[in-house]
């Protein structure tokens, strides 16, 4: 599959706090489609963004990181009116977010709320891990400091659509800059990115686009409802011909590990958001 012929979105959300599994709630949303033109650059884009009204009040402390009040959003609709719409535009789709796990994180608690499931993309990108393979040396990856880096724009931070945006030009200029090839595959190899696993092996994807394994325990039943299953996978031999050989193909074994790195801990490796488990970065497979 070509990458290049479909949008890519990059999305963010701002919230009433770091506490996602404590009871803070997203209060904007934005999703900004890009496309890429022949020379690697963006092409066009479109915007997408929503205030929601959490539903509690917003902290202080949140006011004055993001600058939306209460007042902001008395009159905004709830997630609840405007789920199938970030459904919509996050289904099937290559994503990417700036510390994917929290946004993530953010907007799967909301559709928990609704009695519904992750959208699931059909790719997820996280600009963090991309900058630290990309900038090695770099003593940070906050969103400004990677698009000084890269010399992309990034004015009115901490709003999700400006992030967004930001979050997906500085995606598409290092692939630019690294010359990525125009095949999926290869896109997500690049940036350590969770994707579609492969056709052949253990896995397979549901009518509703999650993953589930194919056979053993756990058949038909999603991954990410037994992670530690997956890890097992990731190690498990069998005695083959007089040596131990891997269970698994190297196929199956290179997505599953990808996706626990990205999906499974749920928990970033360079932000300045605390990674302790009681704040936000332990994923409730985990929890």
């Amino acid at each position: 599959m070509r990458w290049k012929d479909k949008a890519i979105i990059a999305f963010d959300t701002e919230t009433t706090g770091l506490d996602l599994f404590g009871g803070d709630r997203v209060v904007e949303f934005a999703a900004v489609a890009l496309w890429v033109g022949h020379d690697g650059r963006v092409s066009s884009q479109e915007v997408h963004s929503w205030l929601v009204n959490p539903g509690i009040p917003i902290p202080r402390a949140s006011t004055e990181v993001t600058g939306i009040t209460d007042k902001d959003v008395a009159d905004k609709p709830p997630f609840s009116e405007i789920a199938e719409e970030v459904r919509r535009l996050l289904h099937g789709q290559i994503t990417v977010a700036h510390n994917y796990p929290f946004d993530r994180n953010a907007l799967g608690n909301e559709f928990r709320r609704l009695g519904q499931q992750w959208p699931e993309p059909l790719a997820e990108i996280d600009t963090v891990d991309v900058s630290r393979s990309v900038f090695k040396d770099a003593k940070e990856h906050k969103l400004a400091a990677l698009c000084q880096r890269l010399d992309v724009s990034l004015q009115g931070a901490h709003r999700a659509t400006n992030d967004a945006e930001a979050t997906g030009r500085a995606l598409i200029e290092m692939a630019r800059r690294h010359d990525v090839t125009d095949d999926l595959v290869a896109l997500l190899d690049w940036a350590n990115a969770v994707g579609p696993p492969p056709a052949e092996g253990p896995f397979a994807v549901d009518n509703t686009g999650r993953v589930v394994f194919r056979d053993g325990p756990h058949a038909g039943k999603p991954v990410e409802e037994h992670p530690l299953h997956l890890h097992w996978m990731t190690k498990a031999r069998a005695r083959k011909e007089g040596t131990w050989d891997w269970r698994f193909p190297e196929g199956a074994r290179r997505w599953a590990r990808r996706w626990l790195d990205v999906r499974g801990s749920g928990r970033t490796r360079a932000s300045g958001k605390s990674p302790h488990p009681t704040v936000w970065g332990l994923d409730p497979c985990f929890s």
